[in-house]
C-alpha cells in the first residue's frame, strides 16, 4: 500500500491510500479570511477529529458517511502496517489522535450551509438586499436574530479565496435540481437534529456547512462534520437578538484580527499567547460540553 500527499490544505492534509480509501489529517492549523495564521493552536486537531467521530456517530441513522475509523491503533495496522520508513514512522506518530480513514468518495461541488441564525456573509447580503442566496427574508432583521426557518443556502467550494453563495437555482445547475432537493433536506434534518441536542448543551448552532459525496451509488456525508471550524457556536446563555453572543468557534481570533486592523491579507500578524490560549479554549469546550466527552480521553 503506498501513500501519498494528494491535498494539502488550510487546514487538512489529505492522503490518498491508492486503493479507494483516504487518510485525513485535521492539523493544528487555523485560518481566517482565508489565511493561514503562523501560530498552530494546540489540540484543535484532536477536537476536529474527535467532534466529527461524536457526529458521524450521532447522524448515522439519518445519512450514510464515509467513516472508516478514527481509531489510532488501527488506522497505524490498516495504513502503516509496521513500516520502517523513518518518514512514515514520523508521520505516524504526527496523526495519532487527529486522522481519520475514509471511504473516498465522488464529492458534489457545492458547499451545503444551513443558516439558523443571521450572521456572516449572509447578514452581509441581507443588508444589501432583504435576501440570502435568492430567498427572500422579513424586513427589518438584525446581526444575530434568529431567522424566520433555518434556511439551506449553498455556496461553491472555492480552492482559493472566498466561496461565493449560490441561489437554488444557480445550485441545480451545478448538481441536479433532483440531488439539490435531497442534499437540502438531509443538510435541513442534520441541522435540526444537532440543533436540538448542542442546545440541550447550552450552544446554539447558528449556521453550520456539510460536505456530501458518493461512494459507488450512495449519497454520504463527508469531510469533517458540525465542528468548530465548520460551524458558529454560540453560547446559548447569553444569546440576545440582534447581538453576537460569546462563540466557541474561531469567531474571537476574527475579531482580533479586525481590531487590530489588519487588511486580510498574507502576511498574517503574530498571534499573542493569550489569543492562541483562548481559542485552543474554545475549541476544546465545544467539544466536551456538546460530546460529554474528555478530550483526553479521546486517544491520547
Amino acid at each position: 500500500m503506498s501513500l501519498k500527499l494528494s491535498h494539502s490544505g488550510k487546514v487538512r492534509d489529505i492522503y490518498d491510500l491508492e486503493d479507494g480509501r483516504l487518510l485525513l489529517v485535521a492539523t493544528d492549523r487555523i485560518s481566517a479570511f482565508d489565511v493561514v495564521m503562523d501560530q498552530l493552536i494546540p489540540q484543535k486537531g484532536r477536537v476536529l477529529t474527535a467532534m466529527s467521530d461524536f457526529w458521524f456517530s450521532y447522524l448515522s441513522d439519518l445519512v450514510p458517511n464515509h467513516l472508516i475509523t478514527v481509531d489510532p491503533k488501527v488506522i497505524s495496522r490498516l495504513v502503516f502496517n509496521g513500516s520502517k520508513d523513518g518518514d512514515l514512522k514520523l508521520l505516524e506518530r504526527q496523526v495519532w489522535g487527529r486522522s481519520m480513514l475514509v471511504n473516498k468518495a465522488r464529492m458534489l461541488p457545492l458547499e451545503c450551509i444551513v443558516r439558523g441564525y443571521l450572521s456572516g456573509s449572509a447578514y452581509n447580503e441581507y443588508k444589501e438586499n432583504e435576501m440570502i442566496g435568492g430567498q427572500v427574508l422579513p424586513k427589518g432583521l438584525d446581526q444575530g436574530d434568529q431567522l424566520p426557518f433555518p434556511m439551506f443556502t449553498p455556496s461553491t467550494k472555492a480552492t482559493s479565496g472566498h466561496d461565493v453563495n449560490l441561489s437554488l437555482e444557480q445550485a441545480g445547475e451545478l448538481i441536479t435540481p433532483k440531488l439539490l432537493e435531497q442534499v437540502s433536506k438531509i443538510s435541513l434534518d442534520i441541522y435540526a437534529r444537532a440543533f436540538e441536542l448542542a442546545y440541550s448543551k447550552g450552544f446554539i448552532i447558528a449556521d453550520t456547512k456539510f460536505e456530501f459525496g458518493f461512494i459507488g451509488d450512495q449519497l454520504c456525508l463527508c469531510d469533517e462534520v458540525l465542528t468548530p471550524d465548520s460551524s458558529r457556536f454560540w453560547s446559548a446563555d447569553t444569546y440576545q437578538p440582534g447581538h453576537i453572543p460569546e462563540s466557541f468557534d474561531k469567531q474571537p481570533l476574527r475579531d482580533w484580527l479586525v481590531g487590530i486592523g489588519w487588511d486580510k491579507t498574507p502576511p498574517p500578524p503574530t498571534l499573542p499567547e493569550e489569543i492562541v490560549q483562548a481559542t485552543e479554549r474554545r475549541y476544546v469546550q465545544a467539544y466536551e460540553l456538546i460530546t460529554g466527552r474528555n478530550l483526553d480521553d479521546f486517544y491520547g
